[in-house]
């Protein structure tokens, strides 16, 4: 039973370090966890339900009053009956019915209908700037994996060759310093391995606080498929249409505050019972109907000044488009720059990785004889470690290169 045990306990911990994650996996975490993409949908849905709200003040107000009243008067002392009728009663189902104009209707409907594209504009930026947060992270924790495995590699290969070097010590072909040099860059290569391990799980911990995960699960990252994505129009991407629907709220302001200085006209009734009791109150049931016009006429100028400060938004908003378009455009010009850039350093860390390569099967071959040189053997078994390192950087910059020119010139 206690074997059993124990393999189980072995199969569970060998499963959970051989989990493999992807990308994919991490961003969908992202996504679910936001509480920023949850706030944002609620404010879409809380527009939703404030234009309806609007659409409920179109419609009829109808309210019931029921009031009664009475005011003694005792041997003329009191209030003056011929003003208040000594006492009243009355029971009415009262009816106020605005009358708004098509245009005051469609101004408020494009107003509800800008905020909510606006809050999805917004929220698309969020998904992007959220998605590349986590493309960016899982690159620097993936990075770190590739390179301990790397490592983990040359620690396998120098620990063979130490093998072979305390044979040949062991039969004097070799000194015993040059094996104890060995020996020490064989020890500085695990220090290296575990400081990269440490390095991966610090990576691996900071992507699952992104995605909203709580995990500390060693787990293989699987290699990203990022492709360069196809250049949009600067004027199709999100960031160019944040400046238009500011410019469309600015311009339906205008459009309201226009309305707001139209006569405005309402139909007014009710109907009920309302009687004093002086005389004959059971023929006291009636109804009436009216009409309430109010038309402004003057408020300080109040309505220029807003235009004017409207159109001053206007100017403002379109500096800052300007501004922008022009950083865009350079911003592109640099990122692609630097793409390039590590496509030609990528091309010449191989050529010296092959050269390096070339020099250390030279050396192994040179060790069995006993003609290497231990200290050129380390110094190119230290140089492939370097360039290695520094190709899987180079491929980390390139990705973190694509991720960000992805996140300006795509929707996604």
């Amino acid at each position: 039973m206690r074997s059993f045990l124990i393999i189980l306990i072995f199969l569970i911990t060998a499963s959970s370090f051989s989990q493999e994650k992807d990308l994919v996996f991490y961003i969908e975490k992202a996504q679910t966890n936001s509480p920023l993409l949850k706030d944002i949908s609620n404010q879409i849905q809380s527009n939703t339900i404030d234009s309806l709200l609007i659409r409920a003040t179109y419609k009829p107000l109808v309210a019931a009053n029921i009031n009664g009243y009475i005011a003694p008067n005792y041997n003329g002392f009191g209030y003056d009956t011929a003003l208040s009728n000594g006492q009243s009663i009355s029971g009415l189902i009262g009816i106020n019915q605005k009358i708004i104009s098509k245009s005051i209707v469609n101004s408020q409907a494009e107003t509800f209908k800008i905020i909510k594209e606006g809050l999805v504009l917004n929220k698309k930026i969020a998904v992007k700037d959220l998605n590349k947060a986590i493309i960016a992270q899982y690159i620097t924790a993936f990075g770190s994996a590739e390179q301990l495995v790397y490592n983990q590699n040359m620690i396998q290969l120098l620990k063979n060759e130490a093998v072979i070097l305390k044979k040949l010590t062991q039969h004097s072909i070799y000194r015993q310093t040059d094996y104890l040099i060995f020996i020490s860059t064989l020890k500085q290569q695990e220090l290296q391995v575990l400081q990269l391990k440490q390095q991966y799980q610090n990576d691996l911990g900071l992507l699952n606080y992104l995605s909203g995960e709580t995990d500390t699960t060693f787990v293989n990252l699987k290699k990203p498929t990022i492709a360069l994505k196809s250049i949009q129009n600067e004027k199709a991407t999100v960031f160019e249409k944040q400046f238009e629907t500011d410019s469309l709220k600015i311009i339906n302001q205008n459009k309201l505050i226009d309305n707001s200085y139209k006569p405005s006209l309402s139909l007014l009734g009710d109907a009920g019972y309302m009687s004093s009791f002086i005389s004959q109150g059971y023929k006291n049931f009636g109804f009436s109907i009216g009409l309430g016009l109010s038309i402004p006429i003057y408020d300080g100028n109040q309505k220029t000044l807003l235009h004017q400060k409207n159109k001053t938004a206007l100017a403002t908003n379109l500096a800052y488009k300007n501004n922008f378009n022009k950083q865009y455009q350079q911003q592109l010009l640099m990122l692609n720059q630097q793409l390039k850039q590590t496509f030609e350093i990528q091309n010449q860390l191989q050529s010296q990785l092959q050269i390096s390569d070339a020099l250390i099967d030279a050396n192994k071959k040179l060790l069995l004889s006993g003609d290497a040189q231990i200290t050129d053997f380390m110094i190119a078994i230290g140089n492939v470690i370097n360039i290695n390192n520094t190709i899987s950087q180079n491929k980390i910059n390139t990705l973190q290169l694509i991720n960000e020119i992805n996140y300006w010139s795509s929707n996604d």
